[in-house]
């Protein structure tokens, strides 16, 4: 439930901090008092965009913070554990920064978070029921939720949305592949001359590279020989050449060894310098007498790689090896046609599985659906009786759909007449704000076990009503309270009689600007403000005695 709530620097509010309490909690307050304001920021923290205009001090940020008790919502644990989100077992906070410039930020625990991750833990935390949700009860969606929730279908429902997915990528792989097809049976002529140019090239990997060094070779070679015979014959070939001098070099200091110390070390180094040098001359020298100018050698590698060259440029790629991953891509294209109708087969079969999978469970959720449908269509009428509803007549259809849907086989409509000997229809063409009203209020009450929230808000779903019924109504929401914390921001004296807590939102005017507050009213503050409620602004005898005793009656 909520615990507490802070909201600074907001539209009228300068700073107000609010402790609400299980049960029920009654907000009242004139009109344009600020009730909606309150409201609007807890809205914010709920993941609702926010607006500039609402930073009453453009020189500072807005807050709103609300804290919750949070004890035994594993899931909303598991959600945070799994986004790197701050837990604690017995609180979340949530916090919502709006900046001047128009920016804003969010914060669960003190952890930053995006604004589609506030919305999915607020989702957890509170439901806000107000006359502009009333529509949604026209919703299929809303509706087919409603039966789904009171039906415990959560984990059907999260069964079939996967074997649904894989039906999708199923059916997605079958329609991809026959696509292909189409198009490469279309291509087939040519795909096989292209296959054929290639083949014809019988490309090695790695021989582009060769050739092209081969024919750098050849094309330079009386250069590379004339450097190469320079070479030779400074090493081994001239009358005088760096081998024989080193050869003399050696001899001569073995003859002074045994007079200057350290020689026999020179003379070892200067034999290991000849015979490296040596070494060199034969390996230039083998290398000079395989190069051989040959015309033909030169016009063939040429041929070859103008060959290459064409195919690369018809391709538009740039080596040998990419030219053999096309040859390997066309023939597995054409193998694939070729094997066409076995891989077809394949795919339709595992769709078909598939299909009959996720058929399978959709239609142990219809059956769900059904069985549920019939008793809250019961129940409904059972709740709604007290709200001066006694000749609601309601059925819930629940029909096959032809396909499979993202939410199973099934179409539900709530179908209501609130008359005697009048037509079942849709509620959105038959039914009036009140009957809405009362009709929400009544759904709320029945799923409130089921909704597994902390909080919910019901923001004046009470209008249009008076009297009796608006007793009915705060009994309801009386016993909602019974199971889960309510706030119900109202302006009948009847339901406000019937809170646990009342709450007063009022403004106040200084020197400067008008302040939105509110405080929780003492016993007799309370009985002095439904006493307006009944009477208007002036507090009379009567209006105190009635107030006390529809506070007596509660």
């Amino acid at each position: 439930m909520i615990e507490s709530l802070h909201i600074s620097n907001y539209a009228l509010i300068d700073q107000i901090n609010i402790d609400f309490h299980s049960g029920l909690n009654i907000i009242t307050g004139e009109t344009g008092a600020g009730k909606s304001i309150i409201l609007g920021a807890l809205s914010l923290i709920l993941g609702e965009r926010a607006d500039t205009k609402i930073v009453r001090n453009p020189q500072q940020k807005a807050i709103i913070e609300a804290i919750f008790s949070v004890k035994q919502y594993v899931s909303l644990k598991a959600y945070c554990n799994e986004n790197d989100i701050e837990w604690d077992d017995n609180q979340c906070i949530l916090r919502r920064e709006i900046l001047p410039n128009g920016r804003s930020r969010a914060f669960v625990n003190d952890s930053p978070v995006s604004l589609s991750q506030l919305q999915s833990i607020a989702v957890h935390l509170v439901d806000i029921h107000s006359q502009h949700q009333n529509r949604l009860i026209s919703s299929s969606e809303y509706q087919l939720q409603i039966i789904d929730t009171l039906a415990n279908n959560s984990e059907l429902l999260s069964e079939y949305v996967s074997r649904f997915n894989a039906f999708k990528i199923a059916l997605k792989r079958l329609k991809n592949a026959k696509e292909l097809i189409s198009k490469n049976s279309s291509d087939k002529d040519y795909f096989l001359f292209q296959l054929q140019q290639i083949k014809e090239l019988n490309l090695v990997a790695g021989e582009q590279i060769e050739l092209e060094k081969d024919k750098e070779i050849l094309s330079n070679l009386t250069d590379i020989k004339l450097h190469l015979n320079f070479i030779l014959s400074a090493l081994s070939t001239d009358n005088i050449n760096a081998i024989s001098l080193l050869k003399e070099a050696s001899d001569n200091c073995n003859h002074i060894s045994s007079f200057v110390e350290d020689t026999k070390n020179l003379t070892e180094r200067l034999e290991s310098a000849r015979i490296e040098i040596q070494d060199i001359a034969d390996t230039l020298d083998c290398y000079n007498s395989k190069l051989n100018a040959d015309p033909q050698e030169l016009e063939y590698i040429e041929q070859r790689l103008n060959s290459i060259y064409s195919l690369q440029h018809r391709h538009n790629v740039n080596s040998v090896e990419e030219l053999i991953n096309i040859k390997n891509d066309l023939e597995s294209k054409l193998n694939a046609l070729e094997n066409s109708d076995e891989h077809l087969a394949q795919l339709e079969h595992e769709a078909k599985q598939s299909q009959r999978y996720a058929l399978e469970i959709a239609k142990e959720i219809s059956a769900s659906r059904k069985k549920e449908a019939i008793k809250f269509a019961e129940l409904l009428k059972e709740r709604a009786f007290p709200l001066g509803m006694k000749n609601l007549e309601c059925k819930v259809d629940v029909s096959n759909t032809s396909s499979l849907r993202p939410n199973g086989i099934d179409n539900v409509e709530f179908l209501f007449a609130f008359n005697k000997n009048q037509d079942l229809l849709p509620v959105g063409g038959t039914a009036s704000g009140g009957e809405i009203s009362r009709l929400m209020l009544s759904i709320k009450s029945i799923i409130a076990d089921k909704m597994q929230l902390p909080s919910i808000i019901f923001d004046e779903v009470d209008t249009g009503v008076s009297g009796d019924v608006a007793n009915r109504m705060g009994e309801m929401m009386q016993n909602i309270g019974k199971s889960i914390q309510v706030i119900a921001i109202t302006h009948l004296p009847q339901v406000a009689a019937k809170g646990d807590w009342h709450y007063k939102v009022y403004k106040e005017d200084d020197e400067i600007s008008t302040n939105t507050h509110i405080k929780q009213l003492t016993h007799e503050e309370r009985v002095n403000e439904i006493a307006i409620m009944l009477s208007g602004s002036s507090v009379e005898k009567t209006a105190i005695a009635n107030a006390r005793a529809l506070l007596n009656q509660k």
